[in-house]
């Protein structure tokens, strides 16, 4: 007859001490098996957290939450309060002045002035021309010379309707397809749309640019109002009116 172990009168016998799971999982997930919040069939990239925790944990902090301030800015949206946009395509971008703006504007007025008083001139000149070919002796000279102040009267309303016309395909054409007028290029500034920051297109171009016009018919007092508007603008994108119809952001090139 033997007997047991001294120290182990019940004769139980002894465990054995429990080994960690393969792999290094302290948790007992087994191999292969999918993180938290990954479909089924996929397995977490090594060194990627679950869905949820892309975040570094902070204390206090909601598990799943990102960290303040880590959200991320959507395009459009000013940069604290500080001049700058962040635009799909180009970035982060500065916001043009108004001050810059104006100058532009300046610049286009006296481009577009010029070619105006040269169509004037041109138009008074040639109804001048044939008013001095009326023979004041002639029966013929009153009918002549009512001919010739209808000839200035029209060369003063087709050097206006001209003037339009110049104007429309100035603003609208430069503005669709460049981004800008040359007033805007000497100053360093371009027209984008501020949800894909490419040009303006034929679309918004023209929207951007009626809607000033029409302001014009209301003794310049609307026209006025538009190109003012972007100091009425409280979301720090200095946008008109006319911009926001369009869907445009005037800011300055790089």
């Amino acid at each position: 007859m033997s007997f047991g172990d001294p120290n182990n009168p019940y004769g139980q016998q002894p465990q054995q001490p429990q080994q960690p799971p393969q792999g290094g999982n302290p948790y007992g997930q087994q191999q292969g098996q999918p993180g938290y919040g990954y479909p089924q069939g996929q397995q977490a990239p090594q060194g990627v957290p679950p869905q949820g925790y892309g975040y570094p944990q902070q204390p206090g902090q909601v598990p799943g939450q990102p960290p303040y301030g880590a959200y991320p800015q959507a395009p459009g949206t000013l940069q604290a309060n500080n001049g700058y946009i962040n635009v799909p395509v180009l970035g982060t971008v500065q916001v043009a002045t108004m001050g810059r703006r104006f100058g532009a504007r300046v610049l286009d007025v006296l481009i577009i002035g010029a070619i105006y008083l040269v169509l004037m001139i041109a138009g008074v000149a040639g109804a001048v021309g044939a008013a001095k070919k009326c023979d004041a002796s002639s029966v013929d000279y009153q009918s002549c010379m009512n001919d010739a102040s209808g000839s200035i009267i029209g060369a003063f309303f087709g050097a206006l309707m001209l003037f339009s016309i110049i104007t429309l395909l100035y603003e609208w054409l430069m503005i669709s397809l460049v981004g800008a007028t040359l007033g805007k290029m000497a100053l360093g500034l371009k027209v984008v749309k501020e949800n894909t920051g490419q040009n303006p297109g034929l679309g918004g171009g023209f929207i951007r640019w009626i809607i000033p016009m029409v302001g014009a018919f209301i003794c310049g007092i609307g026209q006025l109002l538009v190109y003012l508007s972007p100091f009425f603008d409280n979301s720090g994108k200095l946008q008109g009116w006319h911009d926001r119809a369009a869907g445009t952001l005037v800011i300055k090139k790089a």
